[in-house]
């Protein structure tokens, strides 16, 4: 399994260079969880750590009355939702104790809380969508004190730069970003010449940042298509509150419809769907089924939307959030137990194309439609031997 694990980290660090890109409740960053000290880095030798994933006899003492936070610095939707729970089951299952802080994307909210989770000794922390510009300072700290991190779509480089210093012990994992990318503009232009369309296609674009690591490698990937003269972007859509982005890209969207009559506008490319949402909402308030849609991310929330406006909404490509909480919290309990894990994990990403969908598709059932959805159990997901153990001990 080592050599699985070498093999993975080898091949997910090369392609992460060269291509950049339960159900419990969310506690508010006010939240006091039961206090304990910080645990030190425990040092393992390679030898060690070799032969305890190769053999399964990690030391599970080691692994008794951990304590992690997850700091989600996304709004508390359908998706954050199934991203904690994720986080949770799978750390409970280990007899972790498991806090989550949702910051809504408040950059400022997310720094306080991260260094009121290091004070409260917490011995891991997993944080989701930190941004390039303060990720490596926050999390420093937390390193320097003996916490181990696993970040989620958060670069944790030095000088908030992608070419910069990878923050030492930090596993760093995203959705393939640039699968995600490359599989929605696909479907959208696959759907577009298939009705005989010529190309560049005139699309209305949705963006978020530069700085926000996911976007900004899902925009390298559409700037590639656009250089290529497949698409020619008519106007970006971008919200200026990221706390409220869902109804200010409602309101924007709104403003510019008007400059776009039937059949001037090809598609619109939803590059995260919190803003593909609020675009949704303008389009139908404007009676506007003439411009398709294709986004990245999937939850709930949206399988419905798609079913319901599925002239509009005909695609999406997404990783399943649960998978990720779950993959997150496999990493951080590996280096609990001193196993070698990789500086980069991308997930793999599927396309759901919105005429596959039945009736009673959810997020639970998308495996049906999609082949390979939400599969925790293979090598690629981080499930060791000693993880079926220790989940054992802990049903007991």
């Amino acid at each position: 399994m080592k050599k699985v694990l070498a093999f993975i980290s080898a091949v997910v660090m090369a392609s992460a260079l060269f291509a950049s890109c339960s159900s419990a409740p969310a506690a508010s960053s006010s939240a006091a969880p039961a206090s304990s000290a910080p645990a030190s880095s425990e040092a393992v030798s390679s030898a060690a750590a070799s032969s305890a994933a190769a053999t399964g006899d990690v030391d599970l003492s080691k692994l008794a009355g951990k304590k992690v936070a997850v700091v989600r610095n996304l709004a508390a939707g359908d998706h954050t939702q199934q991203f904690l729970d994720g986080c949770v089951s799978e750390g409970k299952s280990f007899g972790f104790t498991v806090d989550t802080y949702v910051t809504d994307g408040d950059d400022a909210k997310t720094q306080e809380v991260v260094a009121q989770c290091i004070s409260k000794g917490y011995n891991g922390i997993i944080l989701s969508h930190g941004q390039l510009s303060y990720t490596y300072d926050m999390l420093k700290p937390a390193r320097d004190a003996g916490i181990e991190v696993v970040t989620f779509d958060s670069m944790p480089m030095k000088g908030g730069d992608a070419k910069g210093e990878l923050l030492q012990g930090v596993t760093s994992t995203a959705q393939d970003d640039q699968a995600l990318a490359q599989l929605s503009l696909d479907s959208m232009l696959s759907e577009y010449q298939a009705k005989g369309g010529k190309l560049p296609m005139k699309v209305l674009k949705t963006f978020m940042g530069p700085g926000i690591p996911p976007l900004d490698r899902r925009n390298v990937v559409y700037t590639k298509y656009e250089q290529e003269g497949k698409i020619k972007t008519l106007e970006v859509i971008a919200p200026s509150d990221p706390a409220n982005a869902r109804g200010d890209m409602t309101n924007k969207t709104a403003a510019i419809l008007p400059k776009y009559p039937a059949g001037s506008v090809d598609a619109i490319w939803g590059c995260y769907d919190e803003l593909a949402k609020g675009v949704l909402q303008a389009l139908n308030d404007a009676g506007r089924t003439d411009i398709p849609m294709y986004t990245i991310d999937v939850s709930n929330d949206d399988i419905n939307l798609m079913r319901t406006n599925n002239k509009v909404w005909r695609s999406t490509a997404a990783v399943d959030p649960k998978l990720i909480g779950i993959v997150d919290m496999r990493l951080l309990a590996s280096k609990f137990a001193g196993v070698e894990t990789p500086d980069y994990y991308n997930l793999s990403a599927s396309s759901i194309k919105t005429d596959e969908l039945k009736p009673d598709t959810s997020m639970t059932t998308l495996n049906q439609v999609v082949k390979g959805w939400g599969d925790a159990s293979t090598d690629a997901s981080f499930n060791l031997p000693w993880m079926d153990t220790l989940r054992k001990q802990n049903s007991k």
